[in-house]
């Protein structure tokens, strides 16, 4: 996939037809535009020139972004809105000198100079000035607008360029008539109706002006929506102290290499991601988990890029740089899911592409109406005018992306990572969450859980020929106990002729004696009947742990249980989704004793056990058939679940972020990120919907209001500024995303 700045949009009908142009290209094969961050994606055998080419012949620009996390040209709206700013001061200085002249004079009585006071057509021209640089300033809308038109894709600018210009026109017709009635001596009441009632060069002026308000407003509102991106990219370093034959060299970060030395002193951000080789430290990691408790650091843990050393002094060796960094990925993921969309969107795109064209035809219609039933040039022309002025296909364009980057915004800033418009929308439509149980629900690490001696024999005896057996061993079982003798400080005695039987257990000798560990099946074989011991470790099995046994010759010495134990959050997590009203069904290749062991302690609400990895993608399409599902796993054993499910969501990829075959990563290694991600799905559709329901709703009834069907005459200035407002309102809507908590 390649992303694109595009320059010279205004509204859905540019997106629709800068989509059009691209997605005919032989070769590409998705093609995705951004109408609020001014991007776009392509996908497909294309090359960069040639999709610049077919943008440009539809009649905008655009060029290939150098890096996957290069900030596109909407991200960044300080110069859209410093732009905006200066023409709107110099087209209010004209329109109040216009409005004091034409309202204020004229309704008011407020003084002129003698020489214009008492010349109509000296007022007259100076109407005609100062609306023709009001429209000079505004002088985009007019390019843009024609140009599309000329282009047979009209646009927002369209609308407003036709409205403002036809007005204009009209008001130099009339300018005409008035001097030509002045040198001709016929000045009068005709003189004076003319000045009064036909000119519209206040209207001509306060169109475009109106319009460069809500622009700038509608900038605003997208910087802010915009937030948590530059937030974000903010806090990437800018430099990283390498260390070169044991100094410390101040260097830009785009330099360091992997396998490079780099130093961090207490406050530093770190550069890229990398390996603690040497020191320990506390590191916060809020920028990417949004945890706010600094995590401590020694040699062998990792460090990623944009997280703060807070206090000791590390050394550690790059691993990742660039765009490969867990953060870059972070940033690439959230400009990715804005520049795609939800299929909710595909609606207001189709009507979007229409809008404009059809518009215009109303607005004919409008006029050629009440030219029919009567009414005069002048009053047809502006009800015309005010139906282009006042229809917005802004707000339809932005209903559904500004709540997108907000609701990716929102997740991003709590560790959930949201790659697509489409999987933001799906997550809050799923019906049954399906969990992994080891990694997801369980901490997919075995631990010690119990021991049981043998009367007359310590825990310290029995840990000591647990530890000095198991540890010759790789299984993962007796890698736990080895882990817990360490922890207790316990220290292995040697042991010879070890020897390790597949399926049954461990076997050595120490000074003669055979020391033996493993299952109850193999002890049976070879060590004295010991029931209270065996009751013991049937007890613990059907609670879901594996217990193992330990013998001295012929004597059972006891048993330790190690199990893979439940994550503290996991029932809480699965009690949140349920509150939610989702099925909560637990999926595992265990057996089933243990499985359904493990899903009565956490609450699930149906156990699937015994199945393989190779088969849980199956399990995952049964149960679509009851609606949406979501399959949450650690993202590589279950893969082709992620893949198979409506939304895949990866847990625990605190510092792998791109699982390809997840649509949702949650960083921060929690399951109760899953509600958290699903209720903010619902909320974002809530607000899209509202957005939807509010442009549609605007454009149903002020249209009709604008065309006299209520038996009002609407001047088009006060079409304008409705239509600016509409584009606002879908701002600020999308906006409220940002008090989800």
């Amino acid at each position: 996939m390649k992303e694109y700045a595009v320059k010279g949009m205004s509204c859905a009908a540019c997106q629709a037809r800068v989509e059009k142009a691209v997605s005919a290209l032989p070769g590409v094969t998705s093609c995705a535009v951004s109408l609020l961050t001014n991007s776009m994606s392509v996908e497909g055998d294309v090359l960069p020139q040639e999709v610049v080419g077919a943008v440009k012949k539809a009649g905008y620009a655009a060029k290939l972004k150098k890096g996957k996390s290069e900030e596109a040209d909407g991200i960044s709206f300080e110069e859209t809105v410093s732009a905006l700013k200066r023409r709107l001061i110099f087209s209010l200085v004209f329109l109040l000198l216009l409005l004091y002249l034409t309202m204020g004079h004229g309704m008011l009585s407020l003084p002129l100079p003698s020489f214009l006071a008492n010349s109509l057509p000296a007022k007259a021209v100076l109407q005609f000035v100062l609306s023709a640089a009001v429209l000079f300033v505004n002088n985009s809308f007019f390019t843009s607008g024609f140009r599309a038109l000329l282009g047979r894709a009209p646009n927002m600018d369209t609308l407003v360029a036709m409205g403002s210009s036809v007005s204009f026109l009209w008001s130099v017709y009339i300018l005409l008539r008035i001097c030509g009635l002045s040198a001709a001596g016929q000045g009068g009441a005709a003189l004076t109706e003319l000045y009064g009632k036909e000119l519209h060069f206040e209207s001509a002026a306060m169109i475009p002006a109106l319009i460069t308000v809500g622009k700038l407003l509608e900038a605003i509102t997208k910087g802010k929506t915009t937030g948590a991106i530059k937030k974000l990219m903010q806090l990437k370093p800018k430099t990283a102290r390498l260390l070169i034959d044991g100094k410390e060299t101040e260097t830009p970060v785009e330099q360091v290499k992997p396998g490079d030395l780099f130093a961090l002193r207490p406050g530093d951000s770190v550069p890229v991601d990398g390996e603690v080789t040497e020191g320990e430290s506390a590191v916060d990691e809020s920028a990417l988990t949004g945890e706010s408790v600094p995590v401590d650091k020694k040699a062998g843990d990792t460090v990623s890029a944009a997280t703060v050393n807070r206090s000791g002094y590390l050394v550690c060796r790059a691993t990742r740089v660039g765009e490969d960094t867990a953060f870059s990925k972070i940033i690439q993921t959230v400009l990715r899911a804005a520049s795609t969309k939800a299929p909710v969107a595909r609606i207001a795109d189709r009507i979007s592409g229409i809008f404009v064209p059809t518009v215009m035809a109303i607005a004919l219609l409008v006029m050629a109406g009440w030219l029919l039933f009567g009414a005069g040039l002048s009053a047809a022309l502006t009800r015309g005018l005010a139906v282009l002025v006042i229809s917005c296909p802004c707000a339809l364009g932005l209903a559904t992306p500004v709540a997108i980057m907000v609701g990716n915004g929102v997740g991003a800033r709590r560790g959930i990572l949201i790659k697509t418009g489409e999987a933001l929308e799906t997550v809050g439509k799923v019906k049954t969450v399906m969990l992994d149980k080891t990694g997801t629900i369980t901490k997919g690490e075995p631990t010690v859980t119990d021991l049981v001696e043998a009367a007359g024999v310590s825990e310290e005896t029995l840990l000591a020929l647990a530890v000095s057996l198991e540890q010759k061993s790789e299984h993962p079982l007796a890698l736990a106990i080895v882990a817990e003798g360490q922890k207790r400080g316990i220290t292995p005695f040697s042991v010879t002729e070890f020897r390790a039987l597949s399926g049954n257990g461990v076997e050595a000798k120490k000074e003669g004696k055979v020391l033996r560990g493993g299952s109850r099946a193999y002890m049976e074989e070879t060590v004295s009947e010991n029931a209270e011991l065996f009751a013991a470790g049937e007890a613990l099995a059907k609670a879901g742990k594996t217990p193992l046994y330990f013998a001295e010759d012929e004597t059972l010495l006891g048993l330790i249980a190690v199990a893979d134990v439940i994550k503290e959050t996991s029932a809480q997590a699965i009690s949140r989704l349920k509150e939610l009203g989702l099925r909560v069904v637990m999926l595992t290749g265990d057996n089933e004793k243990t499985a359904r062991f493990i899903g009565g302690q956490v609450g699930v609400d149906e156990v699937i056990a015994g199945v393989l990895p190779d088969r849980k993608e199956a399990a995952v399409r049964a149960l679509r058939e009851n609606g949406k599902v979501a399959m949450v796993g650690d993202g590589i054993n279950d893969a082709p679940a992620l893949t198979g499910a409506d939304v895949g969501i990866a847990i625990g990829a605190g510092t792998d972020i791109a699982v390809e075959s997840a649509s949702v990563v949650l960083i921060n290694n929690d399951l109760r990120d899953v509600a958290d991600c699903v209720r903010l799905g619902r909320r974002t559709m809530r607000i899209i919907h509202q957005n939807l329901f509010w442009a549609f709703f605007y454009n149903l009834a002020c249209i009709p209001l604008a065309a006299g069907l209520f038996g009002l005459q609407m001047d088009p200035m006060y079409a304008a500024a409705a239509m600016s407002i509409s584009s606002v309102t879908v701002c600020l809507n999308a906006l409220r995303l940002n008090l989800f908590r």
